[in-house]
């Protein structure tokens, strides 16, 4: 079929840094939308991979290529895309993820049947595990994803409180389609932010609108790997503390949302192994049963990535048939790790990371 280039709806973002192998399926995921007036804003920042022949490869005049000479991340080569967009909307799409084809017509549907206060709309992902069985995949998105309780998940300023504790996330950066207009007059992705970027924009949609939800995986994520816990909670700090009004006004209404980013700190520091640093943050984390599977799984990545089998695999066991808040309390933390630990009792290599590309977000 040949597609005229015409006035689009949609103006679909696309940044990428050296993602060659997955950027096709992203790019054809959003030229196969049922929504035929888009364009597809692919901002190249700075690949020293093949993304260039990739892009070259597309004859088809809904593909517009944007070219940085440097490497700039993320945000920059999002809001370049911003700039760039010609649409009434804007969807953000990363370069290893992917769209159902009715992804933008089933958001576009539900913002036409809502007042003109609604001016994005998100939607649910599927977890892609590499190289696990489907039933595995299954049983990680669902213990990865438990939470609580059904928390709101569309609304207006209410959502902030349940962005901020992290009962709902939004995922712009694949998940969001919004209004250019806003998308602009918010100033788009805080550059300055390495990670959290993606809750943050949306907490900024809030103060100019309201957020909708539909209930469907119509976007399926890649599952590529995390920074280094270290890293993640100086970029946790920041976000919390550009927020710290909020953060209290909502803690007052009942929102246990340094608790839990205090879960999500322990989570990663289990994940890497590093089991006296994640106690630490479980003590200020005080999780339901609810969020037991999810340590655990974290617990147990922990223990195959450092197998110190005594240790470790006692720790587990405590998560296990104790409680997390009784077995995290009990373990002795000394003078020299009363405030954070500076040095992992529990591992020699603390030095060691997961594995994560440079521009996760891209």
């Amino acid at each position: 079929m040949v597609h005229e280039q015409s006035e689009p709806r949609v103006s679909v973002v696309i940044p990428t840094y050296n993602r060659a192998r997955t950027l096709p399926t992203a790019i054809d995921s959003a030229l196969e939308q049922t929504v035929e007036e888009i364009e597809v804003i692919v901002v190249d920042d700075g690949s020293t991979d093949d993304t260039p022949a990739v892009l070259a490869s597309y004859d088809d005049p809904r593909v517009q290529p944007v070219v940085h000479a440097d490497n700039q991340g993320a945000n920059v080569a999002r809001n370049t895309g911003i700039d760039h967009a010609r649409g009434e909307y804007i969807a953000f799409l990363d370069s290893d993820d992917e769209w159902r084809p009715e992804k933008l017509d089933r958001q576009l549907e539900t913002l036409e049947t809502r007042s003109e206060e609604w001016v994005a709309a998100y939607c649910d992902t599927a977890l892609e595990l590499p190289e696990t069985s489907d039933k595995l995949r299954g049983l990680a998105a669902a213990v990865l994803s438990r939470s609580d309780a059904e928390p709101t998940r569309e609304g207006g300023e209410e959502l902030i409180g349940e962005i901020l504790a992290d009962n709902v996330q939004p995922g712009a950066g694949s998940t969001l389609l919004v209004e250019t207009e806003v998308a602009r007059d918010i100033g788009g992705f805080d550059e300055e932010l390495d990670r959290f970027q993606d809750p943050e924009f949306c907490l900024r949609i809030l103060k100019e609108g309201k957020l909708a939800y539909v209930d469907d995986e119509l976007v399926v994520r890649e599952e590529t790997g995390h920074p280094p816990a270290a890293v993640i909670k100086a970029a946790d700090q920041q976000y919390l503390s550009r927020y710290e009004d909020e953060v209290d006004r909502f803690e007052d209404d009942g929102y246990d949302i340094r608790a839990r980013h205090n879960l999500l700190l322990a989570k990663r520091y289990l994940a890497e192994g590093r089991f006296l640093r994640g106690a630490w943050h479980l003590r200020s984390a005080t999780p339901s049963r609810r969020r037991y599977p999810g340590l655990c799984w974290a617990a147990g990545t922990g223990v195959r990535r450092r197998p110190k089998t005594v240790v470790a695999t006692a720790f587990l066991f405590a998560l296990l048939t104790v409680g997390l808040v009784t077995a995290a309390s009990r373990i002795p933390l000394c003078s020299a790790t009363a405030n954070s630990p500076d040095v992992d009792e529990f591992s020699t290599d603390a030095g060691s990371t997961l594995a994560d590309s440079e521009s996760a977000d891209e």
